[in-house]
């Protein structure tokens, strides 16, 4: 399995200094990518619980805390020079997918081919709200954004007429260096996600959040896309996104995926590697202990059950 990592850009520890100290030592370490990941606000009075938290109620502090995703991503383009760089994932519905398309290639051209597009439509209605979207048809008005983007990337002529949006016949450079497009990994748990994906997409990004079994559950949605599929296997890329939580001992009720000991962990990406996952993206614990360099001494020793 290809390994990459999420970078620092949440958290109190979202400072320059430990992005830069990252970046270099993900580089030095040959990491195949370097991820970012989008949330807009952080409710304090959420419409909508946030699963596996004590109350269902509090979000993660972490959230308080975001550095816009496609900001960063430039950023890490102008201050790397090897691994690839992606988004895991952006809500496109808050985007115009024009102005989306235009961003995401201008990352691609600055940083000379190495931008991956992972996309969702989110899940909460706060966010909907400020964003001024209706929750309704969500998934309708992705399918029309993955059209529009990916004829902003390859039509000399661009020109669209759906229910959400309209481009008018127009001229819309510069176009992506990866050719016809960088790839689109979708995110999300539905069946309309696999669908999207087959439809539109190059690759699948999942969560290894909760039990194991969870996960294994979307492996399985995967596969069956991509067997039905009219396109070849070899067109769609597996990723698998988690945040491993090292604890000093072995508890078998309920372990949650990435979760427990050294050896269930790497118990856990060994079995990711037996379901077909082409890439696994470690994401960083970031709490007041967060220590960068102690950081890649884990994600090192994670990396070796990856090969």
């Amino acid at each position: 399995m290809k390994v990459g990592l999420v970078v620092p850009q949440f958290g109190k520890q979202a400072t320059k200094e430990n992005l830069l100290k990252f970046l270099k030592l993900a580089e030095n370490e040959k990491f195949e990518s370097l991820w970012v990941f989008d949330r807009m606000l952080c409710p304090v009075d959420p419409l909508q619980p946030y699963p596996n938290t004590p109350d269902q109620k509090t979000w993660p502090e972490f959230f308080q805390n975001v550095m816009d995703p496609l900001t960063t991503l430039s950023f890490m383009a102008a201050n790397t020079t090897t691994p690839l760089l992606g988004t895991c994932i952006i809500d496109m519905v808050f985007h115009n997918p024009v102005s989306l398309a235009k961003q995401f290639t201008t990352i691609d051209v600055l940083s000379e081919g190495r931008v991956l597009c992972g996309l969702g439509i989110g899940w909460s209605e706060d966010e909907y709200k400020t964003a001024n979207i209706p929750f309704e048809k969500r998934g309708a008005r992705a399918n029309e954004i993955l059209q529009v983007m990916k004829k902003t990337w390859t039509d000399e002529i661009v020109e669209f007429n759906g229910n959400f949006y309209q481009v008018p016949k127009s001229i819309v450079g510069p176009k992506p260096i990866q050719k016809p497009h960088p790839k689109i990994l979708l995110g999300g748990f539905a069946p309309q996600t696999f669908q999207r994906m087959n439809n539109y997409g190059n690759g699948y990004i999942g969560v290894m959040a909760g039990p194991f079994e969870f996960f294994q559950s979307m492996a399985q949605s995967y596969h069956q896309t991509v067997e039905k599929s009219t396109r070849s296997a070899n067109e769609f890329e597996f990723s698998a996104l988690g945040f491993p939580y090292l604890l000093e001992k072995h508890n078998e009720d309920n372990r949650m995926a990435l979760c427990g000991t050294m050896d269930d962990i790497k118990e856990d990406l060994s079995r990711a590697k037996e379901l077909g996952v082409d890439r696994i993206i470690f994401g960083v614990n970031l709490d007041e202990h967060f220590d960068v360099e102690k950081s890649f001494e884990l994600f090192n020793e994670f990396r070796q059950s990856c090969r």
